[in-house]
């Protein structure tokens, strides 16, 4: 390839932010400046019985706004539970806004069902093939104000609604420029009830979206694009590599910290800044291999259940599954660019007593602070052994769009060798 067929541009697209504690007190203004009259507030039981999100709808009804709440999201959203919001939706607007309390589970139904009720036709229309029919909004949405309650997912920042497909046992989603919410208002003080559960995974979550974008395949290694072929994921950019290293600089103490005492606002504050970073990051410039494993962890659970978690179904939490292949995912896409995975390790843990092979660095740092967090020693402690690597990178396989990412390309065999490396990680 030639350097004239070489890609020279990258995009930049992020939502207006409004950070910091008493933010959400504010929502009501914000809707009235996009010239809203009613609006659906979606939420999870959980979050709901908190009081937070009646909180803000009392604040937007302030405005003379009407809001009405829909309080059924599902925890890890599947493609029944997001319909469900879709037909509520449906059956009780319209609505010319949206607010999503909650976490990415809320966020992602929000942008579900704001796609499904400004578009026509139905939620498998939009999954990304070869899982779903890959349609384009042909539409623009409504506003949709992100307010994250967990520090994790970046849905408020990014073009991404996750689900899983029951029928097939798989997780996937939609990715389109337009689910991008409107606004993100990140008020620290929503995260304090998080579990230590959640703040554990979720905050691997994060550091793995900084990670992977700032390892990612750079945008001058892709082809040159068209301009209705470019896509929310362009690879490794200075712009996204600015606000990884932040969000790792961030987490390198918070995480711990936020774990250890939730109550501790300064992490707090430091966490939902990262979480912010994170997506602005990734968000543009993409995610590869350990969020490709993390679709069929998380879709083909049997019977694990996490703590901190409602409810008692098998699930293995997003951020907990992107987190239990990526050391065994570093260590084989180092060899892409080992400045840039040290960098990584660096920033993460400045004072690290390193082991000798420079591969072997960034792997280190990530089983070290997950014990420290208490998540799971592998993929063999949420179920899975061996003997279904199998399925799992069949899973993997189709999630190209997080792999076409990846620093170096994994085959096949390469991959089953991640996941096998990955049942048990100490």
């Amino acid at each position: 390839m030639t350097s004239a067929e070489h890609e020279t541009i990258f995009t930049y697209g992020a939502p207006a932010l409004k950070y910091g504690s008493f933010s959400s007190d504010e929502i009501g203004y914000d809707l009235s400046q996009f010239g809203a009259r009613r609006v659906l507030v979606v939420t999870d039981p959980v979050v709901a019985a908190t009081g937070w999100p009646e909180r803000i709808a009392e604040g937007i009804r302030g405005y003379g706004i009407a809001a009405e709440t829909f309080d059924g999201v599902h925890v890890e959203p599947t493609d029944v539970s997001m319909q469900k919001a879709v037909d509520f939706a449906r059956g009780t607007g319209p609505y010319d806004a949206f607010v999503a309390v909650g976490g990415g589970s809320s966020i992602d139904t929000a942008k579900a069902a704001n796609l499904l009720t400004s578009n026509d036709g139905e939620l498998m229309d939009y999954v990304n093939a070869p899982v779903g029919g890959g349609r384009a909004p042909a539409n623009p949405l409504k506003p949709l104000v992100a307010v994250p309650t967990t520090t994790g997912t970046g849905s408020e920042s990014t073009t991404v609604c996750v689900l899983d497909v029951l029928s097939l046992r798989v997780k996937s989603g939609i990715s389109h420029l337009r689910l991008r919410p409107t606004l993100a208002v990140v008020d620290p003080r929503l995260t304090v009830s998080q579990p230590a559960g959640v703040t554990a995974a979720s905050g691997m979550d994060i550091l793995c979206h900084a990670a992977e974008s700032y390892t990612a395949k750079p945008y001058t290694e892709f082809g040159r694009k068209r301009p209705e072929e470019r896509v929310p994921y362009c690879g490794a950019n200075p712009l996204a590599d600015m606000f990884a290293e932040k969000s790792l600089q961030l987490l390198s103490w918070a995480l711990p910290a936020a774990v250890r005492d939730g109550e501790d606002m300064a992490a707090r504050e430091a966490m939902a800044l990262a979480a912010t970073f994170g997506g602005l990051g990734f968000g543009n410039a993409g995610v590869h291999i350990p969020h490709a494993n993390a679709y069929p962890i998380a879709g083909q659970v049997r019977d694990f259940h996490p703590d901190g978690y409602p409810g008692d179904e098998a699930m293995v939490p997003h951020g907990m599954a992107v987190s239990l292949t990526a050391p065994a995912a570093f260590r084989f896409t180092f060899a892409a660019n080992p400045e840039r995975h040290e960098r990584v390790a660096r920033l993460l843990a400045p004072d690290f007593e390193w082991p000798g092979d420079l591969a072997d660095h960034l792997p280190a740092v990530l089983t070290t602070l997950m014990r420290e967090i208490g998540l799971p020693a592998g993929i063999g402690a949420v179920g899975y052994a061996e003997s279904d690597v199998d399925s799992l990178v069949e899973g993997t396989l189709k999630q190209q769009r997080l792999l076409a990412t990846a620093p170096r390309e994994p085959s096949e065999e390469d991959l089953a060798g991640i996941l096998r490396d990955s049942v048990q990680l100490w």
